[in-house]
């Protein structure tokens, strides 16, 4: 009984730290480019999404088939693959040489913090999940959109 009692109190001490250690996830971008990776940062931040990755991998095409045949990576037939998550790890893999622009980074981090969100491999799911990442991510670029016009407009 009076281990009990003196339980309580170190729980209740620790409690604060344990929830500031969830607020303060964070996550690495690893081999992009600042401009990217401050294009990445912006959009997880506008897409606000339920699970964090721990790292954003960008590599070249041949560490990034490397990686997909190490993780045991399966693409459905008829399907390519540009980006993938390892789920365990809570890593994306980012082929570099396949990159495509802001607007293709949004669409496919978004079904990748998909099947972040779901703890799930299944394709529907990470879309099901998407979804609304892309309507946040789209009220990002609507806005950047309008602010861009106010600058040009204020010249």
């Amino acid at each position: 009984m009076k281990l009990a009692i003196w339980l309580v109190p170190f729980f209740l001490a620790i409690a604060p730290a344990a929830q500031t250690q969830a607020i303060n996830d964070t996550y690495t971008v690893q081999g992009a480019t600042p401009e990217r990776e401050a294009v990445v940062r912006r959009q997880i931040q506008a897409m606000q999404p339920l699970v964090l990755p721990y790292r954003i991998r960008f590599v070249p095409h041949w560490q990034y088939l490397y990686a997909a045949k190490v993780y045991r990576l399966h693409v459905p037939t008829g399907m390519g693959s540009k980006m993938f998550t390892h789920l365990p790890t809570r890593s994306v893999f980012v082929d570099e040489d396949r990159y495509d622009g802001e607007g293709w980074l949004g669409h496919w981090l978004a079904h990748e913090l998909g099947h972040l969100a779901t703890n799930s491999a299944s394709e529907e799911d990470a879309e099901r999940a998407a979804l609304e990442y892309r309507k946040r991510l789209q009220k990002l670029s609507t806005s950047s959109s309008a602010e861009k016009k106010t600058l040009v407009g204020s010249r």
